[in-house]
């Protein structure tokens, strides 16, 4: 199947390589020349701008973006969307807010083009682990589009099987699922983020405690102990109930260093946690966890911790965060959005 995949940046580029892997053909294209050269060396059309890219896909066309939400991604869209026709399918797999989405579906389906939100998990590691993809949009599109987002998830792996699955959909078991019309899958992403922003923050405060807990000056005479968190991170790992990725990757971390000494603990928001709380206000959904990690990481900001350094290297391993330099701002609001040129009403996430 033939795709065209536009961002070729951490996430983009190991998208067009899974892909090519399983035998697809990938038009790309990204202003910065370097990475769609090395893709075409590995057997990627280049494509030199974006009409060129309209120009080689054959109808009905797929083009995926996988750009930073906001006025880069309103811009390429608005742009394709005179370039493409009728049948055409364009598809946002970055970190969007779903209202934008809900308004781009709209706006493009009044022209006859199929757009899709697809929530995208997995980071830097999704070339060879592969991509959760939450996936919003038109059945019929997601139809067509499947061959390509079945490759892009993981598969089953050696996951063991959930019991009492039978008769239910079996794409959620291979690692993507279409969620229901456009705006749903990037909501169900937004919720993801929230989630993980709830669940990082307490494998902070769990390893922050410890490693206070150990003996020193003014604890009480009964805390004789001396932990080592390292070596903790590596047990839990083994059959305990809170095994999990960010765990690995707290882990492996750890045993880099124990310090972390190259993390300050300066601790971003990309967005979706603000979007995650702004919904639950707007649905009256108690979100107390979810809400009190969101303002950790603004706190974090101020007056850091250990906790917050494992956060910092968390998000360094499944993402390749890197921490804000200081006096550079870690998220903002941007300007309102109007119209298809208009950028995000939210923070922008990085894709």
């Amino acid at each position: 199947m033939q795709l065209g995949v536009i961002g070729l940046g951490r996430m983009g580029g190991n998208i067009v390589r899974r892909l090519m892997r399983a035998g697809h053909d990938c038009v790309v294209y990204d202003r910065d020349p370097k990475p769609g050269q090395a893709l075409a060396a590995d057997g990627a059309v280049l494509a030199s701008d974006l009409k060129d890219m309209v120009a080689k896909l054959q109808a009905p066309r797929a083009i995926w973006l996988m750009l930073p939400a906001g006025k880069i991604t309103e811009g390429t869209l608005a742009e394709l969307a005179g370039l493409v026709g009728p049948g055409d399918t364009l598809i946002d797999g970055g970190n969007a807010f779903w209202k934008d989405d809900v308004r781009r579906g709209r706006e493009l389906a009044a022209k006859g083009i199929h757009y899709m939100d697809v929530g995208t998990s997995g980071g830097v590691h999704g070339l060879e682990r592969g991509y959760c993809l939450m996936i919003g949009g038109a059945s019929e599109a997601f139809d067509r589009l499947e061959p390509i987002f079945k490759v892009l998830a993981p598969g089953k792996g050696e996951i063991e099987p959930t019991r009492h699955r039978e008769g239910r959909n079996p794409t959620s078991e291979e690692g993507y699922l279409h969620c229901g019309p456009v705006g749903s899958g990037h909501f169900v992403k937004m919720v993801h983020n929230g989630i993980e922003y709830g669940m990082m923050q307490a494998f902070a405060e769990g390893f922050d405690l410890l490693r206070n807990a150990s003996a020193k000056e003014g604890l009480p005479p009964d805390y004789g102990f001396d932990f080592d968190v390292t070596e903790i991170a590596e047990v839990w790992r083994r059959g305990s109930v809170v095994t999990s990725w960010l765990l690995d990757l707290t882990a492996e971390a750890l045993a880099a260093d124990e310090e972390l000494a190259a993390y300050t603990g300066n601790v971003s928001d990309s967005g979706e946690g603000r979007w995650t709380v702004d919904a639950a206000v707007e649905t009256a959904t108690p979100a107390e966890v979810l809400t009190s990690a969101l303002f950790a990481r603004f706190r974090s900001r101020v007056d850091h911790t250990f906790g917050e350094k494992v956060l910092s290297a968390m998000r360094a391993g499944f993402g390749g965060h890197v921490e804000p330099k200081p006096g550079v701002p870690s998220a903002g609001p941007v300007a309102v959005a109007t119209d298809a040129t208009s950028v995000s009403t939210s923070p922008r996430p990085k894709a």
